[in-house]
């Protein structure tokens, strides 16, 4: 385990998320798709379907990593050391949060507004119809922000934790979230357990992503006292009681003003602004982003290192 997720870190680094190589959120993904059907046709109450969907999801997923891991072990102790670095990889998202997130704003420097906003649409959950050149960049820094917590700090966390099966299950319950648990008619009462457990493992690593954004924040020749001054006033702004962390820390580091309205599912919602206008949102904006999440990785990564070796 010493050098298994300094591996899997890497070795993120270095191939991102490829098509070509499994990827165990689509098999979660297609698992609750299937649950969800089943259970909303048979159970009556669709809060206690969402309990059940919650459960056996996790439940399977938890088995499937286990008995995939046992079963490697059990071939030779180097492939079972290979499936669990492979699972570990899986779980973490810098490159291909950045490989994404750089496509959007590549577009809107190229001029190309629509494809920029189609772009934009598969990597946020918002409609992005309609918005404007500085809001799809502001988009943009605003998932890299929070997604450097629930996609590469969480992770971390729940790796050094527990292990490639914690994370997985830790992936499992993210996916659950971002599938069903909505607060619009069809997933209020359904995703309901789904966003609760999601809230919860978020709660630590959202705050830490905060933390590190800050001392992140020095070397870059960012803002880290505006970090931790608009993270301390901001982040319990937002209805999530953990999104508002990270966003707010990095508005803080770059001096921008994140958050405000936002239409979702067609439906206008006033989100709370985080942070100050004191600079424009510009694509200068988001490369510093950028280079923010990428040290912020790292810390957290030294972090797990450092306190796993004084623990031991």
């Amino acid at each position: 385990m010493d050098l298994l997720i300094p591996a899997a870190f890497a070795l993120d680094l270095l191939l991102g998320d490829p098509r070509w190589l499994p990827h165990p959120v689509v098999y979660i993904g297609a698992c609750i798709k299937w649950l969800e059907g089943l259970l909303t046709e048979h159970v009556g109450s669709r809060r206690l379907a969402g309990v059940l969907l919650t459960a056996l999801t996790l439940a399977a997923t938890g088995a499937a990593a286990s008995v995939f891991l046992y079963l490697a072990a059990e071939i030779d102790p180097l492939f079972g050391w290979a499936a669990a670095l492979w699972l570990a990889f899986t779980t973490l998202a810098l490159r291909s949060l950045h490989k994404e997130s750089r496509a959007v704003v590549k577009l809107v420097e190229e001029g190309r507004p629509d494809e920029a906003r189609q772009a934009l649409a598969l990597i946020v959950g918002r409609d992005t119809a309609g918005l404007s050149e500085e809001a799809v960049v502001k988009a943009c820094i605003e998932t890299v922000a929070e997604n450097t917590s629930d996609g590469i700090v969480a992770p971390l966390f729940y790796l050094f934790l527990g292990g490639p099966v914690l994370a997985v299950l830790y992936k499992a319950a993210n996916t659950l979230d971002s599938m069903v648990g909505y607060r619009n008619e069809r997933y209020r009462e359904l995703g309901w357990a789904s966003a609760r457990l999601d809230d919860l493992l978020n709660l630590i690593p959202a705050r830490l992503t905060g933390v590190l954004m800050a001392l992140a924040a020095w070397p870059l020749g960012l803002d880290p006292w505006g970090a931790l001054k608009i993270m301390g006033r901001d982040a319990r702004k937002p209805a999530s009681p953990n999104a508002g962390f990270p966003e707010a820390a990095a508005a803080g580091a770059l001096g921008v003003q994140l958050g405000g309205p936002a239409s979702y599912f067609g439906k206008q919602v006033e989100k709370p602004v985080l942070g100050d206008p004191d600079r424009p949102v510009t694509v200068t904006a988001y490369r510093k982003m950028v280079r923010l999440m990428y040290l912020t990785s790292f810390l957290a990564l030294a972090l797990g290192v450092i306190l796993t070796w004084l623990i031991r």
